[in-house]
């Protein structure tokens, strides 16, 4: 029992396996089987995207599929290669590899080390908490403007053309201007292709399109000899599985960056894992670790940077396959492990017939599922300030490289945080008619204030960021009262607690209200927030009789005018 006690807490993902269901064991096949078929074109499509050759993708995927069963907190998270961090493996070492592929893979590989190790650096220190620091808008803007970026890289494969361009304007441009010279069997390939994908998607949910798309690609490509017509193919892919190899360090500048374009990708990718994550547990009635999350993505990465990969996260659209067939547990991730294996040693000649196009439609396929235009609407409906938060994010990923994107995406979330603390809602709390309770005067027709007093609640914790501001707010609050005001009672419910800047103007505020003749109290004060004004002399200075448990007491004091104001 001991034994297993450390096993588990080690590795969480065995506690389940472990504890393993009967009846679990259909539904967890029949996922796997399905998720393995979706996910062998994606991966080798991801592949693609980040530079490398298609095989590669399969490598990339052992590792994950293996590990994150045991190390994950999630039963239902599929993890492994995915398109976002394709795009920025892309995006990073594309400057340095300089076309040459047998570098471009040693770097692929580097660069997915240390994601491994920025991951596990960070889960040591328990830094779970930083994937808070993406919003909904930001995340929503950032995977749209990824979505742009992946179709427009595959213009070229789509259309038979070698593109030199690398924006989207550019690409666009490009192919426009070489319109002639599109390969019309490989462009009408690439769009049937996805239009049978987009058919299978919106009438068959559950079957599992790519594969599907795979195998008819390959038959006709064979039944037309389209590989001798121009339309390009996989061909020979190289036998057996990959074996461990430590990459080449690179010069010291080069690996500067590379740790640079590590730590957007690692905060990227354990973002994607943890909200996906977080999302399905939601669904399914349990929690996952949020650290243990950033130290299985580590994990990870570290295995398929061994491997020859490249780095991975989680994959949305296969935890959805998974979920919708019924997965109950990582054996899911399991039976894909063992039928990917099945590929590589025996299936591997049907795979050389694939069309480099069909890879181009799967990826532009998953691309456009990323394009969450009802996420948009919807934020517009909630908040237009959300709305524009994703817009901006999305311009910026579109007009920058993805990883000063990264930057961008997490600056934005950061300073509309910061702008919501500095400039928090406030409220004059009052009567309303027929209504039980006080309320914000501005939220009710017919709501008035108390006469003499003023219950003034201000909806954020009190610091040096918003103290000026709150402030500047009593003061114009009590100078807008219609009556004298006899009473200032600072309703505390959502000040949690204060830091010296703001124990300094609470304290100047109630000298400035006092010298007016005006009594200050506080209100609904919370012991840990009391126990810091009585370190900084406040409830000295206001009197303790001046802080009231409730509302209705704060009004019963006045109105008896039982406590006499404090001098200044």
């Amino acid at each position: 029992m001991e034994l297993r006690r450390v096993l588990v807490g080690l590795m969480p993902g065995l506690e389940r396996l472990l504890g393993y269901r009967r009846d679990w064991l259909r539904p967890d096949l029949l996922a796997g089987l399905t998720v393995a078929a979706y996910l062998v074109p994606q991966c080798m499509a991801y592949a693609e995207v980040a530079g490398l050759a298609p095989i590669t993708g399969l490598w990339a995927i052992l590792p994950p599929l293996l590990l994150y069963a045991l190390l994950g907190s999630s039963p239902q998270l599929s993890v492994g290669p995915e398109s976002t961090t394709a795009v920025m493996t892309a995006a990073a070492i594309g400057p340095l590899a300089a076309g040459d592929p047998v570098a471009y893979a040693g770097l692929s590989s580097l660069l997915a080390l240390l994601v491994g190790l920025v991951c596990c650096a960070g889960a040591w220190s328990r830094l779970g908490f930083l994937a808070d620091l993406l919003s909904r808008p930001i995340l929503v803007g950032y995977l749209g403007g990824v979505a742009l970026i992946m179709i427009g890289g595959q213009l070229g494969r789509i259309c038979g053309l070698s593109l030199e361009a690398s924006s989207i304007p550019g690409q666009l441009r490009e192919v426009a201007g070489r319109l002639g010279e599109i390969h019309g069997p490989t462009l009408l390939l690439a769009l049937g292709v996805l239009a049978f994908l987009l058919l299978v998607q919106r009438r068959f949910p559950r079957a599992p399109g790519p594969l599907l798309a795979v195998l008819l690609a390959m038959a006709v490509v064979a039944a037309a000899h389209l590989e001798q017509r121009g339309v390009a193919v996989i061909g020979a892919i190289p036998a057996g599985l990959p074996h461990p190899t430590l990459p080449q360090a690179p010069a010291p500048p080069q690996l500067r960056y590379l740790l640079t374009a590590a730590v957007g990708i690692a905060l990227v990718g354990y973002s994607d894992n943890v909200l996906t994550a977080r999302a399905f547990a939601a669904r399914g009635g349990y929690r996952i670790d949020a650290n243990r999350e950033l130290l299985a993505l580590g994990a990870l990465n570290l295995g398929t940077g061994l491997l020859q990969g490249f780095p991975v996260s989680s994959s949305g659209s296969r935890t959805a396959i998974g979920d919708s067939l019924g997965s109950r547990s990582q054996l899911f991730s399991l039976t894909a492990f063992v039928v990917v294996l099945a590929v590589l040693l025996w299936l591997r000649p049907l795979l050389a017939l694939f069309p480099t196009a069909a890879l181009g439609a799967i990826v532009i396929y998953a691309a456009l599922r990323l394009i969450d235009i009802p996420e948009f609407l919807r934020l517009h409906r909630f908040r237009p300030s959300e709305f524009r938060l994703a817009l901006i994010t999305l311009a910026g990923v579109l007009l920058t490289d993805l990883l000063t994107g990264v930057g961008v995406a997490v600056g934005l979330s950061v300073i509309d945080l910061f702008a919501r603390l500095v400039r928090p809602h406030d409220a004059v709390m009052g009567r309303v008619p027929q209504l039980a309770g006080l309320h914000d005067v501005n939220d009710w027709e017919g709501a008035r204030t108390i006469p003499g007093l003023v219950l003034f609640r201000f909806d954020a914790p009190l610091c040096f960021a918003n103290a000026e501001h709150f402030r500047q707010r009593v003061l114009e609050t009590v100078a807008a009262e219609p009556q004298p005001v006899a009473w200032f009672v600072l309703n505390a419910e959502a000040i949690v607690e204060i830091d010296i800047t703001a124990a300094d103007v609470l304290e100047e505020l109630h000298r400035e209200l006092t010298a007016r003749g005006i009594t200050f109290g506080m209100v609904r004060v919370k012991q840990d927030l009391y126990a810091q004004l009585e370190r900084a002399g406040l409830v000295e200075r206001i009197g303790e009789r001046l802080f009231f448990p409730t509302l209705p007491t704060a009004i019963a004091a006045f109105q008896g005018r039982a406590t006499p104001a404090p001098t200044p």
